[in-house]
């Protein structure tokens, strides 16, 4: 950099400051959205795997539940044989809508933790940035 306000080059020429500032403003720009084309290739791809992996979630879900369906059947039957059916059949359920509510108790409560769906840490992270560069610019 000389005294006048340029930048020598490597064949001997100055360029002006503001030739360097454009130019390093584009190349920043020119950055930034190859790391946006990066980071949308990436999720997209992310996006993809869970999708799948959804998909097989759900089918997990599906069969598990005709197991469980399979296994209250079979301790009905079990507890039948020293019970009348009806009453095996009445406590099994019993068992599983307390299962059921323990679980719904303990999502609702998993649920409010959660609550609101923002994400407020890195909302203030932002803020306080935004904060320091305008704190910075004003010097």
């Amino acid at each position: 950099m000389t005294a006048q306000g340029s930048h020598r080059t490597g064949n001997g020429t100055q360029e002006p400051v503001g030739d360097l500032v454009q130019r390093a403003s584009q190349q920043l720009s020119q950055l930034v959205r190859d790391e946006m084309r990066l980071a949308q290739a990436e999720m997209t791809e992310k996006g993809k795997r869970f999708g799948k992996g959804g998909g097989l979630f759900g089918g997990a879900g599906v069969v598990g539940m005709l197991t469980l369906q399979a296994l209250a059947a079979t301790v009905i039957a079990a507890l039948s044989l020293v019970m009348d059916v009806w009453a095996a059949a009445l406590i099994v359920t019993g068992v599983l809508a307390a299962v059921t509510a323990l679980m719904a108790a303990l999502g609702k409560k998993q649920f409010s933790k959660a609550s609101p769906p923002t994400p407020e840490r890195t909302v203030d992270s932002v803020k306080a940035d935004v904060a320091a560069i305008k704190e910075s610019a004003h010097r």
